[in-house]
């Protein structure tokens, strides 16, 4: 998988039609990397214990196929949070611990790695303000969605102009959890039940964090839709944390989904 032409990334057909007015986009895979074994392909993650150089020379990669700089793919210090952070530049240095960006300003693509966790793409194309948001069940229900739709407001953004498609994440049929994670959704809301399918596990459930997480776009006013990859499932294309997880793997790789406004 490593040393292929470079990367090719899934494109959303929500985002897509928003190319004309300066909008790029990308939710990339494995491919096209230069990472090895266990991270075989394109691994972006700085937090794994993958060779920093391989890292480094993926992440470039990135940012060239979005078309900005390399020290222009700007990426956070993912906590699980509901804080979104707006940048006019891209972070240096240590970076902001949050689980989302926004920004009004061409030429840096905004980032969010995932293994599993959902990627959120946002553009409001006429106001020209994009955001990234990584969104695990923690952030989902914590309320990292509508933290980024708000921040994409005070920006300039107007909701009901917001186009939010959610990127391949790990689908219900491969994400058991345990009965306390199912008493934490249903008391935030008793509604939360339908996202729960029975498990062959006694007391365990398949959880839906795709719908749930596209669901809590189209409450918020947003044009919600999902691009329906299963992160686990698909081990050729993405990295995992919960296949790692059951195969023993020492660690994972991460994938990046980002988004980008061009110079008009």
């Amino acid at each position: 998988m490593a040393n292929e032409q470079g990367p090719d990334p899934i494109r959303s057909p929500a985002l897509g039609t928003l190319a004309s007015q300066g909008v790029a986009h990308g939710y990339f895979t494995r491919r096209g990397g230069v990472s090895g074994g266990i991270y075989a392909g394109l691994n972006i993650g700085l937090g794994s214990s993958d060779e920093r150089e391989s890292v480094v020379e993926n992440r470039r990669r990135v940012a060239e196929t979005m078309g900005v700089a390399a020290q222009n793919l700007a990426t956070l210090y993912q906590i699980h949070s509901a804080e979104a952070v707006t940048i006019r530049t891209p972070p240096t240095g240590e970076l902001p611990r949050a689980d989302a960006l926004v920004t009004d300003v061409p030429g840096i693509a905004l980032g969010v790695t995932t293994a599993d966790c959902g990627p959120v793409l946002f553009a409001d194309a006429r106001a020209r303000v994009i955001g990234a948001a990584h969104a695990g069940w923690k952030g989902a229900l914590g309320g990292i969605l509508e933290a980024t739709i708000e921040a994409m407001e005070r920006a300039g953004a107007h909701r009901s102009d917001i186009v939010a498609v959610l990127g391949p994440s790990i689908s219900q049929s491969n994400y058991e959890v345990g009965p306390e994670f199912v008493e934490r959704f249903r008391l935030a809301d008793d509604a939360n039940d339908r996202y729960f399918a029975p498990s062959r596990t006694p007391g365990h459930a398949m959880f839906d964090l795709n719908r749930y997480t596209v669901d809590r776009l189209a409450a918020a006013g947003v044009q919600a839709s999902m691009l329906e990859r299963c992160t686990y499932g698909e081990e050729e294309l993405f990295y995992s944390y919960r296949r790692a997880t059951h195969h023993n793997a020492p660690d994972y790789g991460r994938q990046i989904s980002a988004i980008a406004l061009e110079d008009r």
